[in-house]
């Protein structure tokens, strides 16, 4: 059974920046590609960020592109995602999720993750 777990959430204000970690367990990380989504209120979740298994390769949305930086250490079992220039508008529950069914190098689409961490709440301030 796979197991994320995240962390790095919390308040910020506009202009600050975070870093969100989410480990892994259960399953041989290296084999999965992995994703960030977040869910604000009365929207739809999203991807904003997604890494190939070897971290070659990166998926950003527009809206989070030159901004935040998706990474990971496949000896530690963690994929990060750091966050700069925050906006208001970032504000939501972001989660951390596997693929390990190897279709797509780097899935862009929240139904290609089979695995979900509980999510961290970024709240950014104006």
């Amino acid at each position: 059974q796979v197991q994320l777990v995240e962390s790095g959430g919390g308040l910020v204000q506009a202009g600050g920046s975070l870093r969100l970690s989410c480990a892994a367990s259960g399953r041989t990380f290296s084999s999965a590609a992995m994703g960030w989504l977040r869910q604000a209120p009365g929207k739809a979740r999203e991807v904003v960020a997604a890494i190939s298994r070897t971290g070659g390769s990166t998926f950003y949305a527009n809206s989070v592109k030159g901004r935040f930086t998706v990474s990971r250490d496949n000896a530690k079992n963690t994929v990060y995602l750091q966050m700069n220039s925050l906006k208001p508008e970032d504000t939501a529950v972001y989660y951390c999720a596997a693929d390990y069914s190897g279709r797509y190098d780097v899935p862009t689409q929240g139904v290609s993750y089979n695995y979900w961490g509980q999510g961290t709440q970024v709240t950014v301030s104006s």
